[in-house]
């Protein structure tokens, strides 16, 4: 589509959308948004890569922003645009709201549609199954796969099973999860959802809830994602579940969540026991092969059998040499039972156990494929077995899933240390509930390059946008973590919001202590009562659950009423919170670190913000630890370089709780000697919106 055209439809989609609005108001910063999307878009900073970094401000309308700018340029470009979200929230508003909203007042007109996991899904089969639907229906064959539940079903699952049942028979339910009218057991959803190792389309599944919606996603022209499924298709090439990045524009709404999410998919955890229990039990049932595949199998069940004989064993040793140094003390793990071990290489010979195991896996894997593609064929030619067939595609699924996340999982443990690449974090855990059990784990500690890969090089357009991009002023922190470079050709934008900070008074009391004193949990005893005197809508924000809960038993001990995170559901303190504010009682909130973002409590239901203490993360983890431990060794400041921008990040949310509308007014309290006392403490301050700080 020319330059031209495309501008004339974004305004005329504006037009008809502002005058359909009652009392629509022009925001000058989202008009502005959508300008630098539709120059990145066309191509006008650099047409060979497509890629826009932008903060945008709480209240700029960065949703109908993007809608409006990437809409019409996908479907001009015969692209998907794939908008993908951290939360949950922000899914349900695009989806109930933005994209409804937008969609009469858009040329071209799109089709959208809300793509969920696997696991969201039932498994048709089982549930048929489960509610004895198998003998009520044709719709399938009889199945053979071995679905119980762990404990008899209560009379209530039953009557839920039955009518879970019936609904998606009359198909007045779709089968996910989520559209389900009442809550479904956890326990219980467990034996039904779908998992890709029992799933096999191949015959009888044309009425699976997961494909049915796959089949849907297929027609949509914007489809609605989170991180999670977004990074776990492409770290698998793309393609597999959402359409293949050269097809895609993406929308990586509160992006500042992108790099955490592709460590977790770069992850592995290696359950050594779990791991042997299952290969065993797989070698003992490998014989009933022979009774699907016959004759026409007996090689390449061979060299499976063998392929089994060499991985146990080799697991086997593993588990043992672990266990023994942890008994002679040669690997000491901490009072959580967690050991990390350092950059090179492996304690006790680790790394040669380690490289065998991976040889084998792969040997294992590979014996498993022409099992497989002989029973996907056997399952052509004799639909009569199909149930026998289904059940031992299942089984290899299953065992190929975990072949190659034990090969894998090795090749991470294994990574060894380069000047270019920096090392995964490597870490031993014994289950808190098995002793026995050892868990290896590594994590990624630089993703960049993974996302480099899988999405920025290859995608047609990228946008990352968030509230919050730039730690102490700067896009570096968060261009480093996702793997841009200053001169790669990403277009940066920063947007301010349109709300009045100035009406908002930010107080930094002058206390008697810093909070790594010992008096400081009595210090938030004493402070807090007198900053929650004469509110009606306060949240009080800690650094830790056991901070918090402490200070809750000492405010409870002086009288307050207090709603506390996690002795209820956050939706039910939410709900409780503002009955008390609209019935003019003073209400108190108290929470940690997941009540700084995503928290919206607009006008009279906040007024008063109470942060404790500043969001430095204590490096305690191991994959925290080993990051720290990495930068000093590359002649680093890890405080500088990582403590201190992702407390800035992490501050400027917690302070954006308070302000969420134009009028919105109120106070922060930050009960935090450090941002006057400390060196660093005026950047922290310049970072935060322009608030009117006060004296007490």
């Amino acid at each position: 589509m020319p330059a031209n055209n495309y501008q004339t439809l974004v305004r005329e989609n504006y037009r008809r959308l502002s005058k359909s609005l009652p009392g629509f108001i022009p925001r000058r910063e989202q008009n502005y948004l959508v300008a630098e999307m539709g120059k990145v878009l066309l191509g006008r900073y650099d047409s060979a890569r497509r890629i826009l970094v932008a903060e945008a401000g709480t209240g700029i309308g960065k949703s109908l922003a993007y809608l409006q700018a990437g809409i019409p340029w996908a479907r001009a470009n015969q692209k998907k645009l794939v908008i993908s979200t951290a939360t949950l929230a922000l899914q349900e508003q695009l989806v109930d709201k933005d994209l409804p909203l937008f969609l009469p007042h858009c040329k071209p007109s799109f089709r959208f549609a809300l793509a969920k996991g696997r696991a969201r899904y039932c498994c048709a089969r089982r549930l048929a199954d489960l509610a004895g639907g198998v003998a009520q229906t044709q719709m399938f064959e009889p199945s053979s796969f071995e679905q119980t539940l762990t404990a008899p079903l209560t009379a209530a699952q039953q009557r839920q099973l039955a009518d879970m049942w019936q609904a998606y028979s009359n198909k007045s339910w779709q089968g996910d999860r989520d559209s389900w009218p009442t809550p479904i057991d956890s326990l219980l959803w467990q034996q039904l959802q779908a998992e890709r190792h029992s799933c096999q389309p191949m015959l009888g599944h044309q009425s699976c809830p997961f494909h049915q919606a796959r089949a849907e996603l297929e027609q949509a022209d914007v489809i609605v994602v989170n991180h999670a499924l977004l990074l776990a298709d492409l770290s698998m090439g793309g393609g597999i579940v959402l359409p293949e990045p050269e097809q895609c524009l993406y929308i990586l709404d509160e992006a500042h969540h992108i790099a955490a999410v592709a460590r977790d998919q770069g992850s592995t955890r290696l359950a050594l026991r779990h791991l042997r229990r299952s290969l065993e039990q797989f070698n003992k049932w490998q014989s009933k092969l022979n009774d699907v595949l016959g004759s026409d199998g007996q090689t390449a069940i061979g060299k499976l059998q063998y392929g089994t004989a060499q991985l146990v064993p080799a697991l086997t040793d593993l588990y043992r040499q672990l266990s023994s140094a942890l008994q002679r003390q040669d690997l000491q793990t901490d009072d959580q039972g967690c050991l990390r071990f350092s950059p090179g290489d492996l304690p006790c010979g680790l790394d040669k156990t380690l490289s065998t195991l991976k040889e084998d896996s792969q040997t294992f894997c590979r014996a498993l494929g022409p099992i497989n593609s002989q029973l996907a064929e056997q399952l052509k030619l004799s639909p009569s077995q199909a149930p026998a067939i289904e059940a031992a595609l299942a089984m290899i699924s299953q065992q190929q899933l975990q072949g190659e996340q034990l090969r894998d999982g090795c090749a991470l443990l294994l990574r060894a240390t380069s000047p270019k690449h920096t090392p995964p974090a490597r870490w031993l855990e014994l289950d808190k509930n098995d002793k026995q059990e050892i868990i290896l784990c590594a994590t990624p500690l630089a993703v960049g390059h993974l996302l480099e890969q899988w999405c920025w090089s290859r995608a047609a357009a990228v946008v990352m946008m968030s509230a919050t991009l730039t730690a102490l002023n700067d896009f570096g922190y968060f261009r480093r973590s996702v793997g841009l470079r200053s001169d790669d050709g990403s277009h940066y934008v920063r947007l301010n919001s349109p709300f009045n900070y100035a009406s908002a008074q930010l107080i930094i009391p002058d206390l008697v202590c810093e909070p790594n004193s010992p008096s400081f949990d009595d210090l938030l005893a004493e402070q807090i009562p007198l900053w929650l005197k004469d509110q009606t809508a306060s949240l009080v924000l800690f650094s830790s659950y056991r901070q918090m809960k402490q200070a809750a038993a000492a405010l409870r001990a002086k009288g307050h009423s207090l709603l506390v995170q996690g002795e209820a559901s956050r939706q039910a303190l939410l709900q409780l919170h503002k009955v008390k504010c609209d019935g003019k009682q003073p209400s108190v909130l108290l929470g940690t670190g997941s009540f700084s973002e995503g928290l919206d409590l607009p006008g009279h239901y906040l007024t008063n913000l109470i942060i404790t203490k500043l969001p430095f993360a204590v490096p305690t983890s191991p994959v925290e630890e080993a990051m720290a431990e990495w930068i000093t060794l590359s002649g680093g400041n890890p405080f500088m370089q990582l403590a201190l921008p992702e407390a800035s990040r992490k501050l400027i949310q917690a302070c954006g709780r308070l302000l969420r509308t134009e009028t919105d007014i109120g106070r922060i309290v930050l009960l935090d000697k450090r941002l006057v006392s400390k060196r660093y403490g005026p950047a922290l301050l310049q970072a935060l919106p322009p608030f009117t700080i006060l004296k007490p």
